[in-house]
């Protein structure tokens, strides 16, 4: 295997933030305590009071022996390196396991540094969106086939999707992952993994821990009673000093602003940093925040129709700790809490939320956790490196393709090279003379030289409408050009967006094998900061 390394500019679609972060422009500093590659993250916080109940709770989750080492590490005070990711169906997409991959690569640079360290795998499993989880999507062929999940019975929203149980629904999406995946150790993982009468959570758990068994990697669910219990300080924190936090987050979007940014998280008059679980329902509701008046002195709380004032809340966190939820901006300081967190790994949305998360750190854990990106890439696929190869094409020409476009591009290429030189001469002349022409006019007077710079566009556009209609030709004297740009768009840029977003996870482990999870965790620890193209 031979891999390619690009800048990750060359993802589109992608945040200024996060990219001035990658970069490490000075701009960002203020946001963040570190920026990539800088190691200060090796020297670990503070060990916590309750770190020999956490350490126990892993063991009891993480009882397989390839996990022994890690939490043995652990229970001697090692570091953690922590990514996580929403829980999904048939493992969710190729993104995932990259996820773990980067945790693992720096947990081993840590450890190999002197500096022993863990990668653990933050189920998210308290997540309430199952639009965004019940599906997923396998290459095959020359199509993209959408497994959708339909359970027997309609999923009551808001439930918290790592509770709900799977039932016979999942039998058609096995059978047909069987026919598209065909017979592999990563298809018998799955279909162990996602049986009737098994939750989200566990199945998902069940498969990611198998595929990175080797690896040591550890899995975390902190939804239940006993991890909020003890990450009890934080969820306190935001309810008792909700309004101050609420406004140190109004100001660090303000200083986002002011640097040319945007905040990632919408930030409103009545939003708090938590959800409550509702007694009778499950469902999980967001709390809304009124700040202090004349009226109620203390402020008030309101969850779907019912009010509760900050003593109420106190009072359900004290007794039943796993009602109260946070949300995605306090998650990430509630999950350091628990883990003294050396390091997070997350993809680009989640970076840019740290430089709002920074200032619940600051003010509820009095520390900064750093972050880096994980690792971003293409997994190229012997077949479609050969039609790249043959069209003289990269990886990286595809992304902002569309398929129609990329069509035209291939027939482009395909065309007699006669045609090509007598175009490309000819476009080359053109675009000369008009130039030197329009420069000429415009001395003359600047209102004919505006008029001519209309017209010369039209000329232009002509010119490339010659082109089009050119390949156009070609593309049906060659039908087959559209297939191949079908093939090519479906394997690396799907839809619009890179393979890693789309793809399934477990079409690569099945077809690659369960070793994938070692050769991507290598490729993880590599020196490329960017995107990486991985010829299979």
């Amino acid at each position: 295997m031979s891999t390619d390394c690009y800048p990750i500019t060359v993802v589109p679609g992608l945040h200024r933030l996060f990219l001035d972060y990658c970069a490490g422009d000075a701009v960002v500093r203020p946001f963040y305590p570190s920026l990539p590659p800088e190691t200060g993250w090796q020297a670990r916080p503070a060990i916590a009071a309750h770190w020999p109940e956490l350490v126990r709770l892993l063991a009891v989750q993480n009882p397989s022996p390839s996990a022994a080492p890690a939490i043995e590490a652990l229970a001697q005070g090692a570091g953690t390196v922590l990514t996580g990711q929403q829980i999904g169906i048939l493992g969710g997409p190729l993104f995932t396991p990259f996820k773990a991959a980067a945790a693992l690569a720096r947990a081993r640079q840590a450890t190999a540094a002197g500096k022993p360290h863990a990668a653990i795998f933050w189920l998210a499993t308290e997540d309430h969106d199952f639009d965004e989880i019940d599906h997923v999507t396998f290459p095959s062929r020359r199509e993209l086939i959408k497994l959708k999940y339909a359970p027997d019975s309609p999923i009551q929203a808001a439930l918290p999707v790592g509770n709900l149980v799977i039932d016979k629904g999942i039998t058609p999406l096995i059978d047909r992952a069987w026919e598209i995946l065909g017979a592999s150790d990563a298809m018998d993982v799955l279909a162990d993994a996602y049986q009737p009468g098994r939750t989200f959570t566990a199945a998902f758990a069940e498969f990611y821990a198998r595929m990175f068994a080797a690896q040591g990697l550890l899995i975390l669910d902190a939804a239940g009673r006993d991890f909020h219990r003890l990450g009890a300080p934080v969820l306190r924190a935001a309810i008792e000093r909700a309004d101050e936090l609420h406004s140190a987050l109004l100001d660090r979007n303000r200083q986002l602003e002011t640097a040319g940014y945007h905040a990632q998280v919408a930030v409103m008059p009545q939003s708090s940093l938590l959800f409550l679980v509702d007694k009778d329902s499950g469902a999980r509701l967001a709390l809304k925040r009124t700040p202090p008046s004349a009226a109620e002195p203390a402020g008030l709380w309101q969850a779907g129709r019912q009010n509760y004032s900050t003593v109420d809340l106190v009072g359900i966190l004290d007794a039943e700790p796993e009602r109260i939820s946070p949300s995605a901006l306090l998650r990430p300081v509630f999950q350091d809490f628990l883990l003294s967190t050396s390091l997070i790994i997350g993809g680009p949305a989640e970076v840019a939320y740290f430089a709002q998360s920074a200032v619940l750190y600051e003010r509820i854990l009095g520390r900064r956790t750093h972050a880096e990106p994980r690792f971003s890439a293409t997994l190229v696929e012997p077949a479609i490196a050969e039609l790249l190869q043959k069209h003289g094409l990269t990886p990286q020409q595809l992304f902002n393709q569309t398929e129609s476009s990329l069509a035209q591009l291939l027939a482009a290429r395909s065309m007699p090279a006669e045609g090509q030189e007598r175009l490309a001469a000819t476009g080359t002349a053109l675009d000369a003379e008009l130039t030197a022409l329009l420069g000429y006019l415009t001395t003359i007077d600047a209102g004919l030289g505006q008029s001519a710079t209309k017209a010369a566009s039209k000329m232009r556009y002509q010119m490339n409408r010659m082109r089009r209609l050119t390949a156009n030709f070609q593309l049906q004297r060659e039908a087959s050009l559209g297939r191949q740009a079908e093939t090519l768009s479906n394997a690396l840029y799907p839809r619009g967006v890179l393979q890693e977003r789309l793809h399934g996870a477990a079409f690569y482990f099945a077809r690659y094998g369960i070793e994938l999870a070692e050769t991507i965790t290598q490729q993880a620890a590599c020196t490329c900061t960017g995107h990486t193209v991985m010829w299979l």
